[in-house]
């Protein structure tokens, strides 16, 4: 992923909780940031080995307000870009293949990376659907000997290209990664490998540019520069004090950063917060019909993802934005958690209902389920089909939608009537 380009996938939020493991802080630690090259077409080349070495987008169509998920690298040699306007894309290279999302196997895959990490050391933190950090601190081995040994693997078990920075911390090593995939070769993946010594954290991060220091976004990055900062160098010069003067409590935050100095663990679990999914319509929606479909399509995602996970909720969400671009959610709390597709459709139609007037016109419907934890047994409610048929049922469409793709299979509801 190029710099300041926007990560791939991720619609589950989490936030680390339970136990932080890791080397103590006293002692220098080694720590791996691995991220996968342009991870959803890579896998894409997998599925279609005719795709390589083409410039291709994978994401919505143009006509559908499409954007850019991930692009191949000939494409970013061309000047795509992820969360790019498909439209836009295709005017900068009108050959371009557009190539639909498969999020189903995006998530097979990723998470068959992450298990071999995890073989590799318990102490493994994975980020997003397509990076992790490890600390590999209590092995024998150099980090850059790891590191070459897992990419190799990646690569020659799973056929992914992947980038990995080596460093004593957190911070510094995935700016390492950052700066071995800001090296690739026109239209090949940067396989890169960097390791930044101890002791050189500082020096090596030095002449990079602020909007690569993390908590640097493009406001903050202009309000250093009108104080004259424009490396993070320049902001190491700096004294605590001064930052927290313009910036608060981010502004010693960032003097430390800058410094090289990050003692964060790496987590190792995680306590996930919400599963959501949600649409935006080409063309804003008036018909019901169409809405309380769309609905049940979400929620069916939404319940897909939650059983994957082996979690229930207790709360479902709905998101509406109508045409004047206004948003806002309704939930409700069940009495019993659930995992189920039909339960969170009933749940969240049954707010729609509530809550959109006949003929309003809407542009975008998202679902959420929240109030996570362990699915508990089956218990028949007023929202929950539990029966050992359903749940069996359920089972079934989840093995055919996985290997086939989400609309292998749909539910009555969800299918338009065109006669």
């Amino acid at each position: 992923m190029h710099l300041g380009q926007q990560r791939e996938g991720a619609d589950i939020a989490a936030k680390g909780k339970s136990h932080m493991r890791g080397a103590p802080l006293a002692v220098a630690r080694t720590i791996l940031h691995l991220d996968l090259d342009a991870f959803f077409c890579a896998v894409e080349e997998l599925r279609n080995p005719s795709l390589r070495g083409k410039p291709f987008a994978v994401g919505g169509r143009p006509e559908s307000r499409g954007v850019v998920a991930s692009c191949s690298y000939p494409a970013r040699f061309l000047g795509i870009h992820s969360a790019m306007p498909m439209a836009r894309a295709l005017r900068l290279c009108p050959s371009l293949m557009i190539v639909a999302t498969h999020y189903a196997s995006y998530e097979e895959i990723s998470d068959q990376v992450m298990e071999r990490l995890r073989r590799l050391t318990p102490l493994a933190e994975q980020i997003s659907i397509d990076e992790a950090f490890l600390d590999v601190t209590h092995l024998t081995q150099s980090g850059e000997s790891i590191a070459r040994q897992l990419q190799a693997m990646v690569r020659d078990e799973l056929g992914l290209p992947c980038s990995i920075g080596v460093a004593s911390n957190k911070l510094v090593a995935k700016m390492a990664t950052d700066v071995g995939k800001s090296s690739a070769q026109a239209g090949e993946p940067p396989n890169a490998i960097v390791v930044v010594p101890p002791g050189k954290e500082a020096s090596f991060i030095a002449p990079l540019p602020i909007r690569m220091l993390w908590g640097v976004g493009p406001k903050t990055a202009q309000r250093l520069a009108d104080l004259g900062i424009t490396t993070i160098g320049d902001i190491a010069r700096r004294s605590e004090g001064d930052l927290g003067h313009h910036f608060g409590q981010m502004g010693p935050q960032f003097v430390r950063y800058a410094r090289g100095l990050d003692t964060r663990p790496v987590i190792t679990t995680h306590e996930v917060k919400s599963i959501s999914q949600e649409v935006t319509f080409a063309r804003d929606v008036a018909d019901g019909e169409e809405l309380r479909r769309t609905l049940r399509d979400l929620a069916d995602r939404v319940g897909r993802r939650a059983r994957k996970a082996h979690l229930a909720g207790t709360t479902v969400r709905l998101k509406l934005r109508w045409s004047d671009f206004t948003t806002l959610s309704r939930q409700i709390r069940l009495p019993h958690s659930t995992d189920q597709d039909a339960s969170i459709s009933a749940a969240v139609i049954g707010l729609f209902d509530k809550t959109w007037k006949s003929g309003r016109a809407v542009r975008l419907l998202g679902v959420g389920l929240s109030g996570l934890g362990p699915p508990r047994p089956a218990q028949l409610s007023l929202w929950d089909d539990s029966s050992e048929k359903s749940l069996a049922l359920q089972e079934a469409l989840d093995t055919v939608r996985d290997r086939f793709g989400d609309q292998a299979v749909r539910r009555g509801g969800s299918v338009k009537n065109t006669e």
